[in-house]
């Protein structure tokens, strides 16, 4: 099956990447940032108790990212949780090509307009090495989800891994690309 090509792919291959690379000086278009792959990421801690909640986050990643997510196991025992090594504890999807950049588009078009007061995102949740980090508290809004069949509200963590050196070139790589930031220019006098 050929995935289609994205728009968002389109638009960074013909005005972001040129962009980048006469604002930032890059000698080389190969040292223009790019988004390598995105990382979702959804607990379920209650599997241990309940496998349905397991086979719901599951059912539920696939039906978001359209890709078959994987059932990530605790690596050690925590008493205080109740788990132990080897328990099915969430479910995590790597998006790459063609679907991370239908996935981004959807997000930063569809999806984040969608949440609740939504005033933007922080810029505060870079890791440093140019990576991003955002969380949200359920997966109802995504437009795929139908509200009847959700047994269990799930959050979820996305991650965009990018090949920035810092903050600041992923945070322009990202706002380039239609990230809603709602403090990009704050950070952009800092750095």
């Amino acid at each position: 099956m050929a995935i289609l090509a994205s728009r968002l792919k389109e638009r960074y291959d013909s005005e972001v990447r040129q962009k980048l690379l006469t604002e930032r000086g890059y000698s080389n278009i190969m040292m223009v940032p790019r988004v390598t792959k995105v990382v979702i990421n959804v607990g379920a801690g209650e599997g241990r108790d309940n496998p349905k909640a397991i086979e719901n986050a599951v059912s539920t990643l696939g039906t978001i990212t359209g890709q078959k997510p994987v059932v990530t196991k605790a690596r050690k025992s925590i008493s205080n949780f109740k788990i132990r090594t080897g328990m099915k504890i969430g479910a995590m999807v790597t998006l790459r090509g063609m679907r991370m950049w239908h996935f981004l588009d959807k997000l930063f078009s569809v999806t984040m307009p969608r949440i609740r007061d939504f005033q933007g995102v922080s810029v505060k949740n870079f890791d440093g090495r140019g990576n991003y980090n955002l969380g949200l508290k359920d997966q109802l809004v995504f437009p795929e989800i139908v509200f009847d069949e959700v047994v269990y509200l799930k959050g979820m963590q996305i991650t965009i891994v990018t090949t920035a050196k810092n903050n600041l070139e992923a945070a322009q790589l990202l706002q380039l690309l239609g990230m809603p930031f709602n403090d990009y220019e704050s950070m952009a006098k800092v750095a």
